[in-house]
């Protein structure tokens, strides 16, 4: 299967998760399969381990076909969010090395019936694992005030309302079915000249039915917490944003997995005992090197940050 996909910040993701030969990763989102090769080939093929999950059946296939030189790789699907589940059933207590790549691959970007995007007409889906709830559902059977909601928060649309109410209007007449059909929309409902500003009128708005029909900040959420008690003291967790929402949600949650004392600041002394957890190898988050810039345009928006778990004292 073709899955064309460049992979993000991938030498840098290397160099974060400090891979071991004989360590144990598991990539989250396998996609194409273009970071878990990277993680395979590094590793010892009878002492090293490597588990890739997707949600998405085209991307088992295709991370399941690249992956098929590798004797120490294994592919599943699943949702990340499923981390400590599926290393449970695989007798897995620890792991050496997360990854997460939290944007959408370019194969479902360009493969029009997935409808995820917005410069080409198809039907309203948008679902990552192909099967559940649909954008189409979403639009066509939530009231004004949530469609707005989601709009507002997912998609940080200043014109969320107005795009909420021209959708009920339009329904009153037929179902909303296909992505051209809210683009135009879209576009009738934010003013012409705020059309001109920040690239595609329904960019905002796109991202925001997607993060909701996949759930993917519950999902995010639910790794974070989940995932990061399933490393070895000395693993690496490593995630790739593109967009402000799931980057700061990644900042705050490392932030606080790094934070030491959390007594008020007038006490003389500690008194809560309470210990960091992890460090950040980085100060800043890693983003792409020009020259990444110069031959992948999707990566513009990509920030890799790195948590490191420490042992427990």
């Amino acid at each position: 299967m073709a899955f064309e996909h460049i992979s993000v910040l991938l030498h840098e993701c290397m160099e974060g998760l400090n891979i071991r030969p004989d360590g144990i990763y598991v990539d989250g989102t396998a996609g194409g399969g273009g970071h878990s090769y990277e993680i395979a080939r590094r590793l010892d093929p009878k002492k090293g381990r490597l588990i890739a999950l997707d949600k998405d059946p085209d991307a088992i296939v295709a991370a399941g076909e690249r992956l098929s030189v590798f004797p120490c790789a294994q592919v599943i699907q699943s949702d990340f969010s499923q981390i400590p589940q599926v290393l449970d059933e695989l007798g897995i207590a620890y792991v050496d090395g997360i990854l997460l790549d939290l944007g959408v691959s370019s194969h479902q970007l360009d493969t029009v019936e997935r409808g995820f995007s917005y410069r080409a007409d198809a039907p309203l889906d948008m679902r990552m694992s192909q099967s559940g709830f649909s954008a189409a559902d979403l639009l066509n059977s939530w009231d004004v005030s949530s469609m707005a909601r989601i709009f507002r928060e997912f998609g940080e649309e200043r014109y969320a309302l107005s795009i909420a109410k021209n959708i009920e209007r339009y329904r009153r007449q037929k179902p909303l079915e296909t992505t051209g059909e809210l683009v135009e929309i879209i576009r009738s409902s934010i003013p012409a000249a705020a059309r001109r500003e920040g690239g595609h009128p329904a960019k905002r708005t796109f991202q925001a039915i997607r993060i909701a029909v996949n759930g993917e900040l519950d999902s995010l959420s639910q790794c974070l917490d989940g995932a990061f008690e399933r490393l070895a003291p000395g693993g690496r967790f490593c995630v790739i944003t593109f967009h402000s929402l799931e980057d700061r949600m990644v900042k705050q949650k490392f932030a606080a997995l790094a934070k030491g004392c959390i007594c008020p600041p007038d006490f003389p002394v500690c008194v809560c005992g309470h210990k960091p957890r992890a460090r950040l190898p980085y100060r800043k988050p890693i983003e792409p090197s020009a020259e990444e810039l110069a031959v992948n345009n999707r990566s513009h928006s990509a920030r890799l940050r790195v948590a490191e778990r420490l042992a427990e004292t």
